[in-house]
């Protein structure tokens, strides 16, 4: 591949640093390897590529290797200051302003470029703060999204490489314990460590300079979320994950640490065999999954998304929706007729009323699964929903397929059935006409606004952690 205006930009540098310290002018050096001064000025300048015979006469005339003369570092700190100032202008944020670039003379200080990429790097960061808005999360979700579903949510790399981190650790079957986990941090080179004082904007700490992975007390409720947070932090030394480049890279580093964490919770060979059984059976239930794997129902129901389609042939929906009827959590490759704003995101949408997602609130019995048919625009569906609570209120986990795969699903046989028209908004969105004209212009509701919209995406290199805390934690810790 032809070399980019920056590598011509550097070489350009080299070459002209090799010349200046061996007292050359441009003319001199240019008779020694017999092209013109002016010739020789522009290759300097990164506006003409050299051909590899000029590039080796150069490197005899200057006593250096080729290589050295290739090399993609600055030959001194002038230097690397007018690469990255040219680099600057020609970036697309400062295109965008109209301003002419600034061309650097020979009587230009080090301090005043200093100053003006000053200004530049602070243009770029109001810049990455200004994309990071709430429509630029959604968009990014919703195609992080639609890609998971043309693969069936399905991630073959990360499922191997769960499975050869599981063998190495010695596990064999069951539910994956904590002394594995730790077996598996420690083959990383990492120790785990249970402590009080995580800053509150993080799930976990990773102590790279002393391999120590920091999680909440080992105490609190829910071994699973402990187990799956330091998978997660061992998973992006595994993945070879960067500081994320914008909120599109982040989510897609979530989203691969979850999908890793779940892998080894409930590793692909013994997933499959306890699932195809309990297909063959006609007896297949998240909560039988759940149970076999000792994780919660959320992370079952999800998990079965990744592999009932490629290793089962069924399309499914799963659908994570919170008391308001917010959806929160979501995927589906089964064509469900799913509510959408105008750019295509799901999250945050209102689920119908009619979907059992939402009609299990008013169940009496929570400790079981419910299960309903519902006759939808795109077909009838069977779901599965159970329903729980946290401190932040009441949720429900729902994981469906169309009628023809119900027949492998425990509840096959419910006699509820419901029928949605949405997103028709007659179906559960308009109010009876009678009841609108008794009410018109007698009633005016306040509405409770979700504080997420009002909150900023985060401004540091890792969304929605705060730097300082962060390191006055290590410092505390190091």
């Amino acid at each position: 591949m032809p070399p980019t205006s920056l590598e011509l930009s550097t070489l350009g540098h080299r070459i002209r640093h090799q010349r200046l310290a061996h007292g050359y002018t441009l003319d001199e050096l240019g008779a020694v390897v017999g092209v013109a001064g002016s010739q020789l000025s522009l290759i300097e300048n990164g506006k003409r590529e050299p051909k590899l015979s000029l590039l080796q006469a150069i490197a005899t005339a200057t006593g250096v290797d080729v290589g050295d003369l290739l090399s993609t570092e600055p030959p001194n700190r002038r230097a690397a200051l007018e690469i990255e100032l040219e680099r600057a202008q020609t970036s697309s944020v400062f295109r965008q302003l109209g301003v002419p670039p600034i061309k650097v003379s020979k009587g230009m200080s080090d301090d005043t470029i200093e100053s003006i990429l000053g200004l530049h790097r602070e243009l770029q960061r109001r810049e990455r703060e200004a994309i990071a808005t709430p429509e630029e999360a959604r968009r990014a979700n919703t195609e992080l999204r639609l890609m998971m579903r043309d693969r069936d949510n399905y991630l073959p790399d990360i499922e191997k490489l769960a499975e050869k981190q599981l063998k190495a650790a010695g596990h064999v079957s069951g539910a994956l314990t904590h002394r594995t986990v730790s077996i598996m941090a420690e083959k990383l080179g990492f120790e785990l460590l249970y402590v009080n004082d995580l800053p509150h904007s993080t799930r976990s700490v990773t102590d790279l300079e002393h391999g120590r992975i920091y999680l909440p007390p080992a105490s609190i409720p829910g071994g699973h979320g402990l187990r799956s947070m330091a998978l997660q932090a061992m998973a992006h030394r595994l993945l070879g994950h960067k500081r994320p480049t914008d909120y599109a890279d982040f989510l897609q580093q979530r989203l691969e640490i979850n999908y890793y964490a779940a892998c080894c919770l409930m590793p692909e060979t013994a997933s499959v065999g306890f699932l195809q059984q309990a297909k063959k059976d006609r007896n297949l239930a998240v909560e039988d999954f759940r149970d076999a794997f000792g994780v919660t129902h959320e992370a079952a129901g999800m998990r079965l998304t990744n592999l009932a389609t490629q290793h089962l042939g069924i399309r499914l929906h799963f659908l994570r929706v919170d008391g308001s009827g917010a959806i929160t959590r979501v995927y589906e490759n089964d064509d469900l007729p799913l509510p959408m704003d105008v750019t295509g995101a799901v999250d945050g949408q209102i689920a119908c009323r009619r979907f059992s997602a939402r009609a299990a609130f008013s169940e009496q019995n929570r400790t079981t699964e419910h299960y309903q048919y519902t006759d939808t625009p795109a077909g009838t569906y069977w779901c599965s929903t159970q329903t729980g609570s946290t401190s932040d209120g009441e949720f429900s986990i729902t994981v469906g397929v169309p009628f023809d795969d119900a027949r492998w699903f425990r509840g096959r046989e419910t006699q509820k059935r419901a029928t949605s028209t949405c997103p028709d908004e007659s179906c559960c969105r308009r109010v009876a006409s009678d009841v609108s004209e008794r009410w018109s212009g007698k009633a005016w509701p306040s509405a409770r606004v979700h504080m997420q919209m009002f909150s900023p995406l985060p401004r540091g290199a890792f969304p929605g952690v705060d730097d300082n805390e962060v390191y006055d934690f290590l410092d505390r810790h190091a």
